[in-house]
């Protein structure tokens, strides 16, 4: 575990660990709360998420992963869990902090252990999914040594008054 100190002097305990069992509720949490600010998404969409479902999910990849170089990874503040990532083989499934939580280098951490763990499982390069108009999620990455890479795909992601609304999503990818 690492000691930090912020801008106002006060110093947290940060570190990126393996999830373990009891993990899902405050990754469930964070997703939901990263969600709700994401600018394709916001609370009508999370609104319609069964967050027991989610859950269930997040509990089954922390203890029956579906195959080898499959983990999810979460960052915490002290005690807390504040954020986590989810990694497939050559893949980042997901990377989101708690928006109370972020521009305190947790992303980062997490980034960095996710890019850990895909190269410890023989991974060359990485790639992972942003949704058409985050651009802190853009900045982020591009920081990060990642870009865009062509492909896109649309997603359904909520009902609207005429049917199924879709949001885009672009593939970024960076070699290891």
């Amino acid at each position: 575990m690492a000691l930090f100190t912020s801008a106002d002097g006060v110093s947290a305990d940060v570190s990126v660990r393996p999830a373990v069992p009891g993990d899902e509720d405050a990754v469930t949490r964070v997703q939901t709360a990263a969600w709700r600010v994401a600018p394709a998404l916001g609370d009508a969409v999370v609104d319609l998420v069964d967050a027991d479902a989610v859950r269930a999910r997040w509990a089954q990849a922390v203890t029956a992963p579906p195959g080898p170089g499959f983990a999810v990874l979460v960052a915490l503040a002290g005690p807390a869990v504040v954020g986590f990532t989810a990694v497939a083989p050559g893949q980042l499934l997901a990377l989101e902090v708690d928006p109370a939580h972020r521009r305190r280098g947790h992303g980062s951490r997490l980034l960095s252990a996710a890019v850990d763990r895909l190269r410890a499982d023989g991974a060359d390069a990485v790639v992972t999914w942003v949704l058409d108009g985050d651009e802190a999620r853009e900045r982020f990455l591009g920081q990060s040594g990642l870009g865009p890479d062509g492909p896109e795909r649309a997603l359904a992601v909520g009902l609207e008054a005429d049917g199924v609304r879709s949001v885009v999503e672009h593939r970024w990818s960076a070699l290891l």
